[in-house]
């Protein structure tokens, strides 16, 4: 992150970057997922080519815990990314996890495998799938390029 100007914005990611490792290292998971998301919004902004991965896509979101403690929202529209801390109508595609751990574990696996934690009952979802291994692509991909 370094080789970035220190412009506001990039101090700002880095708020959330650091968020992110310490609600990992702390087991503070129902704010991760929001962290998260929010870290991946200021990097839409700041980096032309992860900004491409949502070009012309437009998604409906929510993510959630089975027993409701983890609710977001997030909604990709003409090249903007929202995230929103309750439960949208009309979504693309509904995510539950297990639990927080579960979340976590799955979008920093190294080689996420969606089905099978389908099959494992880890993860449900109502709506499109293809949505999931979209999302699962962009946070690997902020993942890598942080070495979070």
């Amino acid at each position: 992150m370094s080789s970035i100007a220190e412009s506001p914005q990039n101090l700002l990611l880095g708020q959330h970057l650091k968020m992110i490792k310490t609600c990992v290292e702390s087991g503070l998971l129902d704010k991760f997922l929001e962290t998260l998301l929010n870290a991946m919004s200021i990097f839409f902004l700041l980096d032309w080519d992860f900004r491409r991965n949502i070009e012309n896509f437009n998604g409906r979101y929510v993510f959630k815990s089975r027993d409701g403690s983890i609710v977001t929202s997030t909604i990709f529209a003409d090249g903007i990314m929202e995230v929103l801390d309750y439960e949208i109508d009309d979504s693309d595609i509904t995510i539950t996890f297990k639990d927080g751990k579960t979340l976590m574990e799955f979008l920093f696996d190294r080689n996420p495998d969606v089905i099978n934690s389908i099959l494992n009952n880890e993860i449900t979802y109502e709506g499109n799938l293809t949505y999931m291994f979209k999302f699962a692509y962009m946070a690997k991909h902020l993942q890598l390029l942080f070495e979070l």
